[in-house]
Parts: C-alpha cells; sequence; structure tokens
C-alpha cells in the first residue's frame, strides 16, 4: 500500500525514508495521478487543518477517494473541541500526574512525533496521546490546576515548519519506526488487497485464540489476499491504517477493547466484534431482558436489586446461580446454597452493580457450544464440566485453571434444536462471530450465555473443519471489506 506524506511546503519534511513518497497538498489535491491511486496511506502535515483550508481538504479528500489519512478529519474536529481535551485528560488523569510528578515549573509542553517523544520518561504519555488523537506530530499543553495538579489543556497537530531543526533526526527515526510495518510499506511485491488487524493481549491467561489458532488466522487470511497483524493495546493510534479490526481478546466495556471496536468502527472498518455486540453480549442483564422477550427459553431468572433481594431463594430455590452482569470466562458467576450464601455474595455483588441475574441452577454434564457468523452456524462443540466441578472451567484457589474435556462434532450432529435456540439468539444481537451456550434437560434446550468473543482454539473448535474454519470467518471478512470497498469506486 502506497504511503504519502503531504506536506504545503516542501521544505516542511526534509527527512528521506525509503519508500514514502512526499508530495505538496495542490499536487495531491488536483494531480490525477493520485485522485486515482488506490490504497494509499495519507500523513497529512498541512500547515493548517482550518476549515476549508487545503489542510482541511487533504484529510477531506482522502476518506473520499477511499485513502486512509492521518489526521482524519474527526480528529481534525476532536483537537479543536475543548471537552474532548479535558475527557482525555480526565481519563488519562494518573497517567498524566505520575509522568510529570518531577516537573516542577507551572506549565508543560509535550511534543510528539509518531507516537514518540525524544524523552523516554514520557514515552507512554506520549503513546496515548498519539493514540487518543491520531495525526503524525502533536504539541500538547499542561498546566496545574488550583490544587496543583496536572492538567491537559491544548493539543495542536503540527507540521514540519514547527520542529526545532535540533529534532529532525529523532523524528525520521520515528517516521521510519512508525512506517516499518509491513502494514504501512508493503514487503511484498504486491501488496495485498487489504489489511487486518488482530488485537489481542500477548500475556492472556485465558485467551480467546491461543497462538497456533492466531497463526492460522493470518496464513488463512494471506490466502484470501488479506495481509493480517497482530497488534496489541499500545497500537490504537494506527486503526485506521487498517481496513478490518478482529477483536481476539476478552472483550468489556470498560477497557481498551470496546474503545478499540468503537474507534474501528468509526473509521469505518469492518469489525468482529462490533461495539454492539459487545454492548449487547456483556451484560447479563442486557441479554436476560432481551431473550425472555423473545421467548428464548433461559433458566427461570430474577434480575436482582436492592429491593427484591429477600425473595431470590424462594422463587428459585437453592441451589442458585448469581451472575455479576459482566461476567466472562466462568469468572463472576457464582453457585450459592443457602440463605446465608444468597445473602453475602448478593451484599458483594451490589458493591459494584445495582442489578445482578440470578438464575435456577440446571446440573448438566455438559453445555452446548454452538459458533455462528454471519447469522450461519460454524462449528459445535460439548464442553464437560470440569472434574469434581459444576462449570467448564475450575478457577481454584491455587491459579491453574482446570478445564473440562470437549467433543467437537458436526453441525448435523447436534440435536436441531439446540442449533435453532442458539441462532435466534445469536441474530438478536448481530450478524457478527458469536457463541452460544446452550443447556439441554429434561428434553428442553435452555440458553445460558451469548458470547460476542468465543474462544476458537487450535485442535478445539477447529477440530472437525480443520483449517477450513479459519477460512470461512476470513471469508466473512473478506467479502464485508469488498463491500465497503465497492461504495467508493
Amino acid at each position: 500500500m502506497t504511503v504519502l506524506i503531504v506536506t504545503s511546503k516542501a521544505e516542511d519534511w526534509p527527512a528521506q525514508i525509503d519508500g514514502v513518497e512526499v508530495i505538496d497538498d495542490d499536487s495531491y489535491l488536483t494531480d490525477p495521478t493520485y485522485s486515482e491511486r488506490r490504497g494509499a496511506k495519507v500523513f497529512n502535515l498541512c500547515r493548517s487543518y482550518r476549515y476549508q483550508s487545503t489542510g482541511y481538504y487533504v484529510s477531506l479528500l482522502a476518506e473520499a477517494r477511499g485513502h486512509k489519512p492521518l489526521p482524519s478529519v474527526a480528529t481534525v474536529r476532536d483537537l479543536k473541541t475543548q471537552s474532548v481535551v479535558r475527557m482525555v485528560s480526565d481519563e488519562f488523569d494518573e497517567l498524566i500526574q505520575k509522568s510529570l510528578a518531577s516537573i516542577k515549573s507551572a506549565g508543560f509542553r509535550l511534543s510528539i512525533y509518531f507516537g514518540q517523544n525524544m524523552a523516554a520518561k514520557y514515552q507512554r504519555l506520549a503513546l496515548t496521546l498519539f493514540n487518543q488523537f491520531q495525526s503524525p506530530m502533536l504539541r500538547a499543553d499542561f498546566s496545574r490546576d488550583s490544587k496543583g495538579r496536572w492538567q491537559l489543556r491544548k493539543v495542536d497537530s503540527i507540521s514540519g515548519n514547527d520542529v526545532p531543526k535540533s529534532h529532525w533526526d529523532f523524528i525520521a527515526k520515528a517516521a521510519a519506526k512508525h512506517f516499518a510495518s509491513r502494514r504501512v510499506v508493503a514487503q511484498k511485491k504486491s501488496a495485498p488487497r487489504f489489511d487486518m488487524a488482530i488485537l489481542y493481549r500477548p500475556d492472556d491467561p485465558s485467551p480467546p485464540s491461543d497462538a497456533k489458532a492466531l497463526k492460522k488466522f493470518i496464513k488463512a487470511a494471506e490466502s484470501l489476499d488479506i495481509a493480517a497483524e497482530l497488534i496489541t493495546k499500545d497500537d490504537y493510534g494506527r486503526i485506521a491504517h487498517f481496513d478490518a479490526l478482529f477483536i481476539r481478546d476478552t472483550t468489556f466495556i470498560d477497557n481498551y477493547t470496546y474503545r478499540f471496536s468503537r474507534k474501528a468502527d468509526g473509521e469505518g472498518l469492518v469489525v468482529m466484534d462490533d461495539p454492539q455486540s459487545i454492548l449487547r453480549c456483556t451484560n447479563k442483564v442486557y441479554l436476560a431482558e432481551l431473550l425472555a422477550r423473545h421467548n428464548i427459553l433461559i433458566p427461570k431468572t430474577i434480575v436482582a436489586h436492592s429491593r427484591n433481594a429477600n425473595i431470590v431463594g424462594e422463587q428459585l430455590g437453592f441451589p442458585l446461580v448469581l451472575k455479576k452482569p459482566d461476567s466472562a470466562f466462568s469468572q463472576g458467576v457464582i453457585k450459592v446454597a443457602n440463605q446465608d450464601e444468597l445473602n453475602a455474595q448478593l451484599e458483594l455483588f451490589f458493591k459494584e452493580s445495582d442489578l445482578v441475574v440470578a438464575q435456577e441452577f440446571l446440573p448438566t454434564t455438559f453445555d452446548w457450544r454452538i459458533g455462528i457468523i454471519d447469522q450461519q452456524p460454524i462449528f459445535a462443540c460439548k464442553y464437560f464440566m470440569a472434574s469434581g466441578h459444576w462449570q467448564i472451567i475450575d478457577h481454584n484457589k491455587k491459579g491453574n485453571d482446570q478445564y473440562g474435556r470437549f467433543e467437537t462434532m458436526p453441525i448435523e450432529w447436534v440435536p436441531r434444536k439446540a442449533v435453532q435456540v442458539a441462532l435466534k439468539s445469536a441474530n438478536l444481537m448481530g450478524n457478527g462471530l458469536y457463541g452460544v451456550d446452550v443447556k439441554e434437560s429434561n428434553g428442553k434446550f435452555y440458553v445460558i450465555e451469548v458470547n460476542d468473543n468465543p474462544n476458537i482454539d487450535s485442535g478445539v473448535e477447529d477440530q472437525v473443519l480443520k483449517d477450513e474454519l479459519y477460512l470461512r470467518i476470513m471469508s466473512v471478512f473478506l467479502r464485508r471489506m469488498e463491500q465497503k470497498k465497492s461504495r467508493y469506486f
């Protein structure tokens, strides 16, 4: 994919970087060579992004051409919106105070070049601000409030003419490092049709996909001419460079996974898990209400709160199951045997959430897991309970989680009613990738969970389809990227 640096004047970018073309704003806006070029990444370093200035139009027309501008028009707007700056200051207050603790003056200015600062001690803060305000070069101004605490007051995008000559060696290295990714400067003679980011957490003890599965996803993508790259939470600022985001990290509303999903969705990427799916699936209160409203069979359920807590045990009987609204991977899900245990656990859960899901306990030896993508079943497993435990994962006190065994089978072997109820439930969430947990009890099929981020591990969920499973998932991405691309051309 072509990389363009667009400046107001040639002297604004004195550095030379292999594989990067430097042009002026007039050429980009008027030369058909650039207006007709496909798949370019545009680093807009014009001197002004004022509304209807040439710098503004470089980013605006880049988006219209299907190019990927940095900054985007949305970022230009955010930089000028004081409420957005205040929100960022509040969200990263702890990092700001820690990073600037040693500074004695009343004010401080931080220069950020492609996510880096010349002083290593400010690197984390520089990268964080770059991730929030995605522009090649930034200048952030801080000052103390009446209590002596540091506040982010202003963030500006700057061009080459704003930079001291002594900084250019560092800028050239920072830019080269940024462009060194094979997603930014194609290493192949023939550039891939699309670029995909796969978000994962390298140190995740229970990842949605193991290392072998991630490699298989990348291989399947490459067979479809999609260049897939593993990224981490530190790569937020690079989202706009990709055509798709595949989240293979445990999703939560209140952490970076949801921010990544929203950012990618806002930038027009194909996203799994999309923000709506994360929002719906990660809250068990929402899920219980939605499934019940659509007459999908679930265990007898009460949404517990402080005013009805005294009737939960009477209505559901013991043992019963309590779920935190944002529980995941069997964590935050507790079985209680009597009223005393119920009272104690509700007291703990109510400290974190005003509402808690309480359900009757349905003892079974296994759960069905039906994998669904694009509103079609794609894999089926039996997840058996961990030995001597009532869940498929036993999070014991020693910290070494114990898993139950599994059986993967063709969809055709699964009871038809289990697949039907799984499909109906998943389709209420959207058209992404889901894992629906179904219990079979006394001939009835109960939906327990709809997971937006289902496990796909090598040797488990892929046991039947093998590499075809990864290819089918990547094919859905390909089709959706092609559909988005067709809107531009």
